[in-house]
């Protein structure tokens, strides 16, 4: 008897000793949540210490989800952290080059009052897809992820799981999409009402298969539906307002959004073109999504690019309720396609002139038609618009124009219409000739460029959409207090437009340094 209760007496010692080993291998965590998948992130280097918040978004978090085996990341922020104890910095740069959390640590005993906060799904992960709502769907079970076959997985149960990730409802449910079926598979048939928070708090049956053939894995593609834009005159103005976890106004402030960044917004609330992009206050300081451009222009929605702040401003924008260009080289060139009962459609070369193009321009915030030719964005895109346009030229909007049923009901290929509108208006005003003087933009309304180092690399993209030849000088002059635009470079450099590249100043003083300039073309004119 004393030789057998010495043996559990070893086994037990044992089996602290291997649970204390895999510990102290364990070197992320989160605690304080409602799981060992959510909460504040510590990581261990000697001791267990909070990671400091250095603007997160789900990118960087996704990387932490996947370290502790738990599913696709929902949502993060960040929390003050009141005891004054080191915390670790983890660079995103590193991250983003596929390396650990480990091999990321910057700083090192280095403190800050905000830490990161995140949560994970606890059980469900899309794999292999284009963004945290796609992929191929994997479920946990007993510390073992299994692919799902179409067979046992239904609508009802895609609605469920997109929920339980943080995304929109399911828009697409299809096998094959985002790889094969990996071993091993689960068991089990789904059979969710619709209304549960989680997918394994569904009812589940046995399957009646134990294999699933090729191309039969879960596919499964949820739409973002994580932005909106509130107190505007349609869907497509107003605030920007982003939901991860909860909803929240996107502040101004930092960086300065332009008609690039506030076109991936539109995109993503399927609206058109983006036409303008401004600021307005908030009398109280609330928390706020700040938008990391770099990770917009990596092709990432504007959820996955969210990271904690707190601002009085937000950003506001206008969206084209039901025109855009498509495929183009700028803001203001495209294939034209126009919206109608949810449904975008091209339209045919046959139903559209020079009068219904300067309509389009106008609308889309942008000058007047240069170019109207069918084939220079690409073929026509089925469904095609099935009514001629019959517009004054003088209109708001395409859909305020009259409209007859065309004659055709197919487009020849290479006839569906390409429009190319010269970029929002630019000007120099006071100078010698049309191409010297004070740099102005409208947006909206005119306003000066403010000047903050303007080289002749900046001045140069403002000659050529002026038509005036090569950059000469480049300066700046000061003027009475009025609001200014300012533009930013690295989105000039991208080869955008000034008017794509702008944005509202928020610092107001007595006087502005404006730029001015002077272009090669028509001097003394």
């Amino acid at each position: 008897m004393d030789l057998l209760l010495m043996l559990l007496l070893l086994l037990w010692s044992s089996g602290l000793q291997a649970e204390d080993e895999h510990q102290s291998t364990e070197p992320v965590r989160l605690v304080g949540g409602a799981s060992r998948c959510a909460g504040t992130l510590e990581m261990k280097q000697g001791e267990w210490r909070p990671v400091s918040d250095n603007d997160w978004t789900l990118k960087e978090a996704a990387v932490a989800c996947r370290e502790l085996d738990c599913g696709s990341a929902v949502s993060t922020g960040s929390s003050y952290e009141s005891l004054d104890r080191p915390v670790l910095r983890i660079r995103r740069d590193c991250l983003r080059s596929g390396s650990t959390l480990r091999d990321c640590v910057s700083s090192p005993g280095s403190s800050s009052s905000m830490v990161v906060e995140l949560t994970c799904s606890d059980s469900v992960r899309l794999v292999n897809g284009t963004s945290l709502c796609s992929g191929r769907l994997e479920v946990k079970s007993e510390q073992s992820w299994s692919s799902v076959c179409e067979a046992d997985f239904d609508q009802q149960d895609a609605e469920v799981a997109c929920r339980e990730l943080g995304c929109g409802a399911p828009s697409v449910l299809q096998g094959a999409l985002y790889g094969e079926v990996e071993a091993p598979m689960w068991t089990k048939e789904f059979q969710c009402g619709g209304n549960e928070s989680a997918l394994l708090d569904c009812r589940r049956s046995d399957s009646a298969r134990r294999t699933c053939s090729p191309g039969k894995a879960v596919g499964l593609t949820c739409s973002p539906e994580s932005v909106r834009l509130v107190g505007g005159a349609s869907r497509c103005a107003g605030t920007l307002e982003v939901k991860q976890g909860e909803w929240r106004p996107v502040t101004y402030n930092v960086f300065r959004w332009t008609l690039n960044d506030a076109a991936v917004a539109c995109r993503e609330l399927d609206c058109g073109s983006a036409v303008s992009t401004g600021s307005r206050y908030k009398s109280s300081y609330r928390p706020v999504w700040r938008i990391r451009p770099d990770c917009l222009q990596s092709g990432s929605t504007l959820r996955e690019c969210a990271s904690s702040d707190s601002s009085f401003s937000m950003v506001e924008l206008t969206c084209s309720d039901s025109v855009r260009l498509v495929n183009g080289t700028s803001l203001c060139s495209g294939r034209l396609e126009v919206k109608s009962e949810q449904s975008w459609s091209s339209v045919c070369e046959a139903d559209f002139d020079q009068q219904d193009a300067e309509v389009v321009c106008r609308e889309l915030g942008c000058g007047t038609p240069s170019v109207l030719q069918g084939a220079l964005y690409g073929e026509v895109e089925a469904p095609m618009w099935t009514k001629e346009f019959q517009c004054g030229g003088n209109e708001s909007a395409l859909l305020d124009c009259r409209r007859s049923d065309s004659a055709r009901r197919t487009c020849s290929p290479g006839k569906a219409v390409g429009l190319t509108c010269s970029p929002g208006p630019v000007r120099l005003v006071g100078g010698a000739s049309r191409c010297a003087g004070r740099l102005e933009v409208k947006q909206g309304e005119w306003r000066p460029v403010g000047y903050s180092g303007w080289t002749l690399k900046e001045a140069a993209v403002a000659c050529r959409e002026l038509d005036c030849g090569s950059a000469v000088s480049t300066g700046s002059r000061d003027e009475i207090y009025r609001p200014v635009w300012r533009i930013r470079p690295d989105c000039l450099q991208s080869g955008s437009a000034l008017t794509d590249c702008v944005h509202s100043s928020l610092t107001f003083t007595s006087s502005s340094m404006v730029v001015e300039l002077t272009c090669s073309g028509q001097q003394g004119a």
